[in-house]
């Protein structure tokens, strides 16, 4: 007799929700929907996953996202038709760009009205199809536990990535005895011996070294393994854009981040290096300054490149020694391979550790600029915050104060989306303090960027996610502002931005909250906020004419 003949009766709403638990789902962020009250039924008995309901589609799928960049697990995220697919899109683009792995649920009109643009009616393969590894629809209730399964396993596969799964509404009302799939255990692909011996001996044989990290899902172990490596050969470290967090930034390898705002000595080294060993990362756009350090198809450089999915090897750069793996499997067997005594690099990495201490060393206070100097809150973060605190932002300039002053010191701390997508920071900290409850989070945003979402204060306190927010007030979209000065000067156009009473605005959803407007006044604020021991908000007034840590506008 099989499963499903002895398998109880249940809706396929209720399948749907007996496979998240199955596959460990911990946490859904949604914002509801009628068509979806079934699995919102079957989630009112499921004790074991907590429902989160954001005040927006879009800080909903952030969430999501964060959440899976912080467990390396698909994050999930629940909309209805129509609009709430259209407000998550962000969090799958996010999703896309980042290499993280996600699930969005879709509530979609019912099978027999497909075609008639009935009402909120959205083709989700055609809206979805660029940006998601897989759309799919299920529409047969008989086969909700395998489509489950492979939503899952297609999210963390090879480059992790969203999947958007689209349900009819009257399919989730229909009966199933299809028992659950359980999920897949995937085994991490080997390096080969010679493959490790090849790129050991490029490295031997190298003069200027530099070994470049980066992608997704890395964890304690890869990032321990790393540590490992570099430490015993010696070897130069750069992070890719918003993967800080890889290594310890105190680290005597660490010599900085490719980034917007990058140091001038890095960019430099990344362009005289004689060998790069890329693991991880997709060596994007950012990370190469326009692809302009690296020659495009073949670099200058001898090119080793591991990224755990092929079709990312020679996507843009054409590597000497391409490596199909895991970063903590080929760091693993890195480990065993003899290091060199006498490196003939090590003056090569200690001239690059010395410029970046003294890139992101504290320096007096710039007496030009009017307000909070964002570099002060930036150290005194470092300072004060213990190794494991998590530190959320989303895109624009005062990021790049964040990003040269703030050192990470553990994995799995840095949440920012390499898409640069404003409004990530609050939903991303919302997350974040809901997964670690017992860590320090703080969201540091520009006032542009925490005008996306500011409602989803009343989200933390709703469900009681202690986070602090510091919001960089310069009364404008300070990036677009620098470029259309420098394009366009003296006409501003469409660049000022009028906020709220900002402390005011945090105070109404129940949050302890200051203005603060000197750097010298920053430490006590923030340790208050800190004492408050639930959602803060700290406003910086800053100077808008400070545009970077470096650049001021006439």
């Amino acid at each position: 007799m099989s499963d499903s003949m002895n398998a109880p009766s249940r809706t396929a709403g209720r399948a749907l929700v007996a496979s998240l638990r199955t596959h460990g789902v911990e946490r859904v962020f949604c914002v509801p929907g009628e068509s979806y009250l079934e699995v919102l039924d079957a989630l009112y008995d499921e004790k074991s996953i907590e429902l989160i309901v954001a005040k927006h589609e879009g800080a909903a799928a952030n969430m999501a996202e964060a959440d899976g960049k912080l467990t390396g697990r698909p994050g999930i995220c629940m909309v209805t038709r129509g609009p709430g697919a259209t407000h998550a899109s962000i969090g799958v683009h996010i999703a896309q760009q980042d290499s993280t792995p996600m699930i969005l649920f879709v509530g979609q009109i019912a099978r027999g009205h497909k075609g008639r643009d009935a009402f909120q009616e959205v083709d989700y393969q055609q809206m979805f199809g660029g940006i998601a590894k897989l759309v799919m629809e299920i529409d047969d209730p008989e086969r909700m536990p395998e489509l489950m399964a492979k939503a899952f396993n297609a999210a963390v596969a090879g480059r992790p990535g969203p999947v958007v799964v689209s349900l009819p509404e009257d399919m989730l009302t229909e009966q199933t005895t299809v028992p659950d799939c359980a999920p897949l255990t995937m085994q991490a692909p080997a390096v080969s011996e010679a493959t490790t011996e090849a790129i050991a001996q490029a490295l031997r044989a190298a003069q200027r070294p530099l070994v470049i990290v980066g992608g997704s899902d890395w964890s304690n172990e890869g990032c321990a393994s790393l540590r490992a490596f570099v430490g015993a050969w010696n070897l130069p470290v750069a992070c890719s854009f918003r993967r800080q967090d890889v290594l310890d930034n105190t680290n005597a390898q660490y010599i900085g981040h490719l980034s917007l705002g990058m140091n001038p000595a890095l960019k430099r080294m990344v362009a005289e290096a004689d060998v790069i060993l890329a693991i991880g990362t997709r060596l994007g756009d950012i990370a190469t300054d326009a692809y302009t350090l690296l020659n495009v198809p073949q670099p200058r450089q001898r090119l080793i490149h591991c990224h755990r999915d092929a079709r990312e090897l020679g996507r843009v750069y054409r590597p000497n020694i391409p490596v199909q793996a895991d970063a903590s499997v080929l760091l693993q067997e890195l480990n065993a391979a003899e290091a060199p005594r006498a490196p003939a690099w090590s003056g090569w990495a200690a001239q690059g550790r010395a410029a970046f201490v003294a890139f992101t060393s504290a320096r007096p206070e710039n007496p030009e600029i009017r307000g909070v100097d964002l570099t002060q809150v930036m150290l005194h973060l470092t300072e004060t915050l213990p190794d494991n605190a998590i530190v959320t932002n989303g895109a624009g300039n005062y990021s790049v104060w964040l990003h040269r002053f703030y050192q990470y010191r553990a994995p799995r701390t840095e949440l920012a989306t390499t898409c640069g997508s404003m409004g990530y920071g609050l939903p991303a900290a919302i997350a974040a303090a809901l997964q670690h409850k017992d860590r320090p989070v703080v969201c540091v945003a520009g006032d542009g960027c925490f005008m996306m979402y500011p409602q989803e204060l009343a989200t933390a306190v709703e469900y009681g996610a202690s986070l602090i927010v510091l919001v960089a007030n310069n009364g404008m979209y300070g990036t677009i502002r620098m470029h259309q000065e420098r394009d366009y000067p003296g006409r501003v156009s469409g660049t000022s931005l009028k906020g709220p009473d900002y402390p005011a605005l945090a105070r109404s959803f129940g949050a302890h909250a200051e203005r603060v407007t000197t750097a010298q006044d920053f430490p006590a604020a923030f340790a208050r906020a800190r004492a408050a021991g639930s959602v803060a908000l700290i406003e910086l007034v800053t100077d808008p004419l400070q545009i970077t840590p470096d650049k001021r506008m006439a």
